[in-house]
């Protein structure tokens, strides 16, 4: 449980991105960037890292001159105008975000307030351990990462007390949603947080789990997360069960294709861009709406010595792969699925169409995600909705607008998605994880 919340998984990505050797940038530094580099910087919950080509250690690059053989500068005008080859993804999941003053007390329990974040498939997070994890701002302006362990529980109420419950759960956003975390008298005999401190209880065990005082604590962004490991399970172990697949699976997928990428055979600068706050519009600082991404690429473009209108060539050529997980057809639910395109799980990633562009695919994206997957070796199913039900969207029209370039939408297959607890096919992460490394590699 490595990434519980978006905080976790940028500071996750970051850190498995510099055990391979990439360099961490601060957004408050000047860049000056080389061919053959590979950078990493996070915002909030948002991660980009990118990994600059190097033609000049290619195996079949020109020998330099005499006259050429003095030591390059940093920055190389001659890379400032490849395009971007980006794979978009995000760290958000929906869930159930901690409220201000959090704890209060009903029929005897302690319980803690909290306000929907997205939209969670509500039942599925029933009657399961739920651990509360984010980030807490303390008074010094630093910024730590807090995981509670297993504390909180939504229970349901019981069959015997709700007799129709089987035919249809009726649930209130606001009275039955609330978590459960202890027993008021525990609290009145100090055994839970600190009784002296309104609402500090559920944020007493965050600080402590941080290894900080509460007082120092001034902010939180906190979620619920459910602590059930992942499995691995199916007749022949085909199928993946756990939180977040929706949508750590393309995070995992595209940076471990970005982690093996060689600058040497890189055509374009490759870009892995992981937002934040996508469940809830994206419209945030480190969301795809922001200008996170736009500002870093135009430092790349900077940052390797190039001008505006460089950095304009560039974005001309550039393509973004959003990849965000999709929908399988259900074997109990078939009719819920268009009758035509049916894609399935364990049938390769999915490449995702929609006639009033909530994807962004169009006929040049297509070839673009077919050449990556014709070139990995995988195959790729055509998913498109039902007419009579709407589908979602992504960051794929976000950043196509914002930044003007080719988009595509793709993504693993699920079932039960935004569930607490989702599941795909094993094979089609691994199917996705080599596509996007042949996109990258161009």
């Amino acid at each position: 449980m490595r990434s519980p919340s978006s905080y976790h998984a940028a500071y996750a990505v970051r850190e498995r991105l510099v055990d391979h050797g990439f360099e961490e940038l601060d957004e408050g530094d000047r860049w000056s960037l080389e061919p053959g580099g590979r950078y990493v910087v996070v915002r909030d919950g948002a991660v980009i890292a990118f990994a600059v080509p190097d033609p000049a250690t290619a195996p079949d690059a020109t020998p330099a001159s005499s006259e050429a053989s003095a030591p390059r500068s940093a920055a190389d005008p001659a890379l400032a105008s490849v395009p971007f080859h980006v794979v978009g993804a995000h760290t958000d999941s929906p869930g159930f975000k901690l409220k201000p003053q959090p704890d209060f007390v009903a029929e005897g329990a302690l319980q803690v307030g909290v306000e929907i974040y997205g939209g969670p498939l509500l039942n599925s997070w029933l009657d399961r351990e739920l651990c509360f994890a984010g980030r807490l701002v303390l008074r010094d302006g630093t910024t730590v990462l807090a995981q509670t362990g297993p504390i909180a529980r939504i229970p349901q109420l019981a069959i015997h007390l709700d007799r129709k419950a089987n035919e249809g759960l009726a649930l209130d956003r606001q009275r039955h949603t609330q978590p459960v975390i202890g027993l008021a008298d525990m609290v009145e005999a100090g055994g839970l947080g600190d009784p002296d401190a309104a609402g500090s209880h559920v944020l007493g065990l965050l600080a402590e789990s941080a290894g900080v005082d509460l007082a120092d604590v001034d902010g939180f962004d906190v979620l619920t997360f459910p602590v059930q490991e992942p499995a691995v399970f199916g007749a022949h172990s085909e199928f993946l069960a756990s939180p977040r697949l929706d949508n750590l699976a393309s995070v995992w997928a595209g940076t471990s294709a970005l982690e093996d990428v060689d600058p040497t055979q890189l055509t374009g600068i490759a870009v892995l861009a992981a937002f934040d706050h996508e469940e809830v519009g994206s419209e945030t600082r480190s969301g795809a709406s922001g200008p996170f991404l736009e500002v870093v690429l135009e430092r790349v473009t900077t940052g390797l010595g190039g001008e505006r209108d460089d950095h304009l060539q560039a974005l001309s050529a550039s393509v973004c792969v959003s990849s965000d997980a999709g929908h399988a057809v259900h074997p109990n639910y078939p009719g819920h699925h268009d009758p035509v395109n049916r894609p399935r799980l364990g049938g390769g990633p999915l490449l995702k169409i929609n006639a009033q562009q909530r994807y962004s695919t169009d006929a040049v994206g297509t070839a673009v995600w077919a050449r990556a997957c014709r070139d990995a070796g995988v195959g790729f199913q055509e998913f498109v909705s039902n007419n009579t039900i709407p589908c979602g969207s992504t960051i794929g029209p976000l950043t196509a607008t914002r930044l003007g370039m080719t988009t595509v939408d793709v993504g693993p297959a699920l079932w039960s998605m935004h569930s607490a607890r989702e599941m795909c096919a094993v094979s089609d992460l691994a199917d996705l994880r080599a596509a996007l490394g042949a996109y990258f590699a161009g």
